[in-house]
């Protein structure tokens, strides 16, 4: 029998996924990460872009924005602060969000970094908006 991948995907408000899927591919802070049935237990801090679902009937696309991974045994879980199905993204929305980030005015080295960290955020956005 061929082994099984199961996604959770969990935000504050809900859980948005909770199925069996073929193959997975999202963000890590540090680049990307896929994930196939049988792979190793995996504990990392999620990035912001597109989270990828491939399952029998397809594959289909959200917007992650940070958050935790865990993967033990057969369970993928994905824990976020926001997931949006692509197909909700607006381009206009993203580039609102993007303006925004570029305003903001910083006097410190962290106030910076979080600035950049939302400019990157939006970008990615907006990237994923254009590619309906």
């Amino acid at each position: 029998m061929a082994q099984q991948l199961r996604i959770e995907l969990v935000t504050p408000e809900t859980t948005l996924l909770d199925e069996t899927v073929e193959a997975l591919r999202f963000p890590l802070y540090d680049g990307q990460f896929g994930v196939l049935p049988g792979r190793a237990p995996v504990v990392g801090r999620l990035g912001a872009g597109e989270l990828r679902v491939t399952t029998s009937a397809g594959e289909r696309r959200y917007f992650i924005a940070g958050g935790f991974l865990q993967i033990k045994g057969p369970v993928v879980c994905l824990l976020t602060n926001e997931a949006i199905p692509a197909g909700q993204l607006k381009v206009d929305k993203a580039q609102q969000e993007l303006a925004n980030a570029q305003a903001k005015s910083t006097s410190t080295d962290a106030q910076y970094a979080q600035s950049l960290q939302e400019q990157e955020r939006a970008r990615k956005m907006l990237s994923m908006a254009k590619q309906k």
